[in-house]
């Protein structure tokens, strides 16, 4: 019971991605194509939301709930998170699902994205397997 509040954020979060149809395969086929501007300006003002908040949380030095100081390091360019980035997009476009929106869907009934979840998975197992071999 005292994880009640995640499982609630983690719902309301889900009800949020259906309703501005973030989920929708045909919204995200229209963002890869360029026919529409919908999905660019959610993670525009998403982006944008993200920026004002971590100049809030620098500016005024806010702390974690815990009393910790909120610690965001500065990230060094990296060609591997290029890589990386187009392997999600191409995946991104192919399944109509990144990360998040997986549970979205399959939460709303798209089972296919069960298929999507595994392939997310097994990614991540792929890449944790040669992880080591890889320039970081």
């Amino acid at each position: 019971m005292k994880n009640i509040k995640f499982v609630i954020a983690g719902m309301l979060f889900g009800i949020i991605l259906i309703k501005s149809q973030v989920v929708s395969w045909f919204r995200i086929q229209e963002m890869f194509r360029l026919q529409s501007f919908h999905m660019y300006g959610i993670i525009g003002s998403a982006i944008i939301v993200a920026m004002v908040s971590i100049f809030l949380i620098k500016k005024f030095k806010i702390k974690a709930l815990n009393g910790e100081p909120v610690v965001i390091a500065d990230k060094k360019f990296n060609w591997g998170n290029v890589y990386g980035g187009l392997i999600f997009g191409i995946g991104w476009a192919l399944t109509g699902a990144c990360p998040g929106p997986i549970f979205a869907q399959i939460g709303s009934g798209i089972l296919l994205s069960i298929i999507t979840l595994f392939s997310a998975v097994a990614g991540t197992w792929v890449y944790g397997l040669i992880r080591e071999k890889l320039p970081h």
